[in-house]
């Protein structure tokens, strides 16, 4: 199985996060945010994986505290539960159209962490959610799960599916990626040797 268990605690987010690869989409979030509930709830569907995410914030003062750390935490679950990398497809890239938004996302389990994100945004909020805080978000996964992910936009102004689309599409381009190749199951997919 592949699978995580991170427990993060600082001063300002008190998160529990479980991860399973081979799940099926089940996810059960509560981190204090209701958008980000919902964007976790997309990503774990899209992806067929398992989460649970239970975060206590400072969500008194704002959101940013709360979304960072998550994606911190998921970053660190996704790299924990990955492995060792053997029989990877590795790459994994959707192209989503989500009502007039066209968002194309594309994923690489390169050990290295690096954010390509192209996703203007008409509106600065949805609800109470601050709208910058999406690529916060990003960021803080993709250092810690060392994976290369870009996240870009082609058409669409209506922020709130621009968003969801977003979270759908990296949802298929994971599944995509951490899906096993049965015909290189025992091997690494590097030149190298190693991810």
């Amino acid at each position: 199985m592949r699978n995580a268990e991170i427990i993060r605690k600082t001063k300002e987010t008190d998160i529990k996060l479980s991860l399973e690869l081979d799940g099926k989409g089940v996810s059960n979030i509560d981190t204090g945010c209701g958008f980000l509930d919902h964007m976790l709830t997309l990503l774990a569907k899209h992806a067929r994986f398992d989460l649970d995410v239970y975060c206590k914030g400072d969500t008194n003062v704002d959101y940013h505290h709360t979304v960072e750390d998550i994606g911190i935490a998921l970053g660190e679950a996704f790299n924990k539960a990955i492995g060792d990398k053997k029989g990877i497809t590795r790459y994994g890239d959707t192209t989503l159209p989500m009502d007039e938004a066209l968002i194309l996302t594309a994923v690489d389990i390169s050990g290295r962490g690096c954010l390509g994100f192209d996703l203007p945004l008409r509106a600065k909020k949805v609800g109470d959610f601050d709208t910058e805080l999406v690529e916060e978000f990003w960021l803080g996964f993709v250092r810690k799960a060392n994976i290369a992910l870009h996240i870009k936009k082609f058409a669409g102004t209506n922020t709130h599916h621009i968003i969801e689309g977003a979270y759908k599409s990296v949802g298929q381009s994971l599944r995509k990626a951490v899906k096993i190749d049965e015909d290189f199951k025992d091997e690494i997919p590097s030149t190298k040797g190693v991810l």
